[in-house]
């Protein structure tokens, strides 16, 4: 099979935000090993050395997709009066985003170098709130952070809405726990 080298067939040019999205829909499908950098060449009809102009390897392409798609737990247009709350509101974000796209986290935990950008913002953000409560601030994150990850990643499989309100029942009790 013959393409032109580095450009679509269609003779248009592919964009970051073009590679970005069929990565992403990529790991949805096929999970980790459904994203190679072949596969996803092969998805957006280009030559793999194409990618290269925009993502350095697949593990730079994991950091792109994962400061895409936890972009969103940081922002938060409410201001928290306590540290709890902001705390509840950012691992609330964070388990709907490892909920809606559980294979990237997975790909992140196979890839620790992957492990940048706005993740590592979540973590020291968690960090800091919860040193203002806590004399053991790393403890609680990888609670928290593992909480979010045991009960966000079997819900790929249940599509439960009751599974979402037992996270934040549970979210709830633990952070009361801190507390006291």
């Amino acid at each position: 099979m013959s393409r032109p080298r580095g450009r679509p067939a269609q003779g248009t040019g592919v964009s970051r935000d073009d590679i970005l999205t069929a990565a992403l829909t990529l790991l949805d499908e096929g999970g980790g090993q459904g994203l190679s950098m072949r596969a996803l060449a092969a998805r957006l009809s280009i030559t793999p050395m194409s990618l290269y102009h925009h993502v350095e390897d697949r593990t730079g392409l994991l950091r792109a997709l994962s400061d895409r798609v936890y972009a969103e737990v940081l922002d938060d247009p409410v201001k928290h009066e306590h540290r709890r709350e902001e705390i509840r509101a950012i691992m609330t974000r964070y388990h709907g985003a490892v909920c809606r796209h559980p294979q990237l986290t997975l790909a992140i935990f196979a890839t620790p170098e992957a492990f940048a950008g706005v993740t590592r913002q979540i973590t020291d953000r968690l960090t800091g709130l919860l040193a203002d409560i806590t004399t053991e601030p790393h403890l609680w994150r990888d609670i928290l952070i593992d909480h979010a990850h045991g009960s966000g990643l079997p819900l790929v499989a249940a599509k439960a809405q009751s599974m979402q309100e037992q996270y934040r029942l549970a979210l709830n009790r633990l952070l009361e726990r801190l507390e006291a």
